[in-house]
């Protein structure tokens, strides 16, 4: 939803009269989802392309460091109002990325509408395991939390070129209509019951008073940055999977980024159109959720039923991901090689369908592996510094995409980001293969997931 407010006015609109040129310091250079966005922002505070592209950039910033205080947060505050909280607050603040009146307001607004949003992300895993249990990780709402973060920057360009088309290239329609769609979700969440059993010590806080409070919730947010970082710099676990899950997200960006030179040099798209190319990966993101079902009830089960406590290794997870290992170089280089000038822009569009479906199921399976080889124990901490990761390599790598494009050409420059999925493809399978050995040595997973 967020990224809708990034994608604007057409970039290449045949309506608007003027040519589509790719020289130095045009600001079509942008990718899809800042494109219009930052064209606008340049012409209307007077600045220059890298201080326009700090809009998205910083708002991927929020996210990339928020879940590392939110998480610790929300254990001692509980869930139910971190929530209520932070979604209020995200309509505020863009609500005033809206009525911005200076690059300053944006950027803070828009860093802020980040930061707030972060706390689905870090502590939503954990109220579907209050729910639902470490036994139902594999569900459908688990699957559907996952779905957001990848369907929220792939049909946010879509919805945001036709919201700025309707409403004649004004950007800050794009900021109202993320506060719109928020507000009835705040609505939403005022019903919501805490889920959360345990505040970490919140009673005995309670009684030493406020300066106890504050005493200990500062103690308890740095522990729990302390053990996020420490779990990605010394388990190999997490730190392979995030590393990449975190390209696997990253690369989706790029492939964006890079969408609007690919469809307006060779194709001649208007944002609308270059918005809509992205289904393509949308069906992707659905057969890999199709495909992970189907694994799960069939050869997952089938090793559910041959554990002696119905308890499988965590590598029995993995299926999926090497799969999708598989399937995401496939699309990167189909994506590279299929368009040229003159060829039919189906073909590049259809190369979205096993890019998504191979980035989407690699990362699902990923975090279900990590949630299941971690548990209860410290699998938020895992989750959220592979979620900080994750959101830092998306902030920075569409910032570098165009100028590779221009610079290595739309062929070679796609077989970089292809070439590099083909050097990670082997993770989920070496971790399939000696997983279980990892487990053992880590002092961070719990004895009963080292079968």
């Amino acid at each position: 939803m967020s990224n809708i407010t990034e994608t604007k006015e057409d970039v290449n609109d045949r309506n608007s009269g003027s040519e589509s040129t790719w020289g130095p310091g045009n600001e079509q250079h942008e990718p899809p989802v800042t494109a219009p966005a930052t064209s606008a922002l340049m012409a209307e505070f007077n600045i220059g392309r890298t201080k326009a592209l700090l809009s998205g950039t910083l708002y991927m910033l929020g996210l990339a460091f928020g879940p590392l205080i939110m998480a610790p947060l929300s254990e001692f505050v509980g869930r139910r109002w971190l929530y209520l909280v932070t979604s209020s607050s995200i309509v505020a603040f863009a609500g005033g990325s809206g009525a911005a009146r200076n690059l300053a307001t944006l950027l803070t607004c828009r860093f802020f509408c980040g930061f707030l949003g972060s706390a689905g992300i870090a502590i939503g895993a954990g109220t579907i395991l209050d729910v639902w249990g470490l036994a139902e990780t594999g569900s459908l709402a688990k699957l559907l939390f996952i779905f957001g973060p990848f369907l929220g920057p792939t049909l946010g360009p879509l919805a945001g070129a036709y919201v700025m088309h309707e409403h004649h290239g004004d950007w800050r329609w794009t900021q109202s209509m993320v506060a719109l769609i928020g507000a009835p979700i705040w609505v939403l969440i005022l019903f919501m019951r805490e889920t959360s059993d345990v505040r970490i010590e919140h009673s005995a806080a309670q009684h030493s008073g406020r300066f106890g409070m504050v005493k200990l919730g500062l103690t308890t947010l740095k522990a729990a940055v302390l053990r996020s970082m420490t779990i990605l710099t010394t388990e190999a676990i997490a730190f392979s999977l995030t590393l990449y899950t975190g390209y696997a997200y990253a690369v989706v960006f790029s492939f964006f980024a890079s969408a609007t030179y690919v469809y307006s040099i060779d194709y001649d798209f208007t944002s609308r159109e270059i918005g809509l190319s992205f289904l393509g990966v949308v069906i992707g993101y659905c057969l890999a959720a199709v495909m992970h079902v189907v694994v799960q009830g069939t050869i997952y089960a089938r090793a559910v039923r041959k554990a002696p406590d119905g308890r499988p290794a965590p590598e029995h997870r993995l299926y999926t991901a090497m799969a999708g290992s598989i399937f995401l170089p496939i699309g990167l280089f189909w994506y590279a090689w299929g368009a040229h000038q003159g060829g039919h822009w189906a073909t590049v569009v259809a190369s979205g369908i096993p890019f998504g479906l191979g980035a989407f199921v690699t990362f699902l399976s990923s975090i279900t592996y990590l949630i299941e080889s971690y548990g209860t124990g410290a699998a938020a901490s895992a989750i959220a510094a592979n979620g900080s990761f994750r959101y830092l390599l998306g902030a920075v790598f569409p910032l570098f995409t165009i100028q590779m494009y221009e610079k290595l050409g739309i062929h070679w420059a796609g077989s970089v980001f292809a070439f590099l999925s083909l050097a990670l493809l082997p993770i989920p399978w070496l971790l399939f293969k000696f997983g279980h050995r990892l487990r053992k040595k880590s002092r961070f997973i719990e004895s009963s997931s080292t079968n």
